[in-house]
C-alpha cells in the first residue's frame, strides 16, 4: 500500500500545525518545511478545512491552525478523507471495473480485508499521538528565531558550523 502525496502532505501539515499550536501558521512556512509547492499545499489545506481539520484565516495576518484539539483528530479519519475516494484496485470501483474475474475473485476479498485492517490500525492513533513527546519532530517543525532544520529530507536553510555534522572526509587522522 502506498499513500498519495496529498495524504502524506496532509499529515505533515497537521503535525506542523500541532507543533506550532500557539500561533497561526502560514502556508509558505509549511511548504518550506515540507519541501512542497504552495499550489499543491493549497489544495491540501482546502480539503483539510472543508473536512474540519483546520480553520483558515484570510488576510495579512492570515494562515491556518487546527480546528480542534489534536487528540480529537484521528489519523484514520485523515487518511480516509484523502484516500477513500481513490479505489485501491480497479475492481473496488463498480463503475469503472473491467476485470473479468471480479465475480469469482477471492483476491479482491483479501485486499478488501487488508485495506480495512490498515484503516482500523490507523484509527487507533490520533494526531496527538504523532506529536506529543516527540522531541525530534518538535525540533524539526517548531517555528522559532533559531536555525531551521529541514523536514522530509530537504536540507536545512542555514546551519552554523557547530551544528553541522562531522563528515568522515573532513576529520583529521
Amino acid at each position: 500500500m502506498r499513500l498519495t502525496t496529498r495524504t502524506n502532505l496532509a499529515m505533515r501539515t497537521l503535525m506542523f500545525c500541532a507543533v506550532n499550536g500557539d500561533r497561526i501558521v502560514r502556508k509558505h512556512e509549511i511548504a518550506e518545511a515540507c519541501n512542497a509547492s504552495e499550489n499543491h499545499l493549497a489544495q491540501v489545506v482546502n480539503t483539510l478545512a472543508q473536512r474540519g481539520f483546520v480553520e483558515t484565516q484570510r488576510g495579512r495576518s492570515g494562515g491556518l491552525r487546527l480546528a480542534r484539539d489534536m487528540d480529537q483528530i484521528g489519523v484514520g479519519e485523515v487518511l480516509r478523507a484523502f484516500e477513500a475516494s481513490l479505489p485501491f484496485v480497479e475492481c473496488f470501483d463498480c463503475e469503472t471495473n473491467s476485470c473479468p474475474l471480479s465475480e469469482a475473485c477471492r483476491f479482491r476479498d483479501a485486499l478488501e480485508a487488508a485495506v480495512e485492517a490498515f484503516y482500523s490500525a490507523m484509527d487507533k492513533h490520533t494526531l496527538g499521538d504523532m506529536v506529543r513527546d516527540n522531541a525530534a519532530l518538535e525540533h524539526l517543525l517548531r517555528m522559532s528565531g533559531g536555525p531551521r532544520v529541514g523536514l522530509c529530507g530537504s536540507p536545512a536553510r542555514k546551519r552554523t558550523p557547530a551544528s553541522a555534522p562531522a563528515h568522515p572526509a573532513n576529520l583529521d587522522a
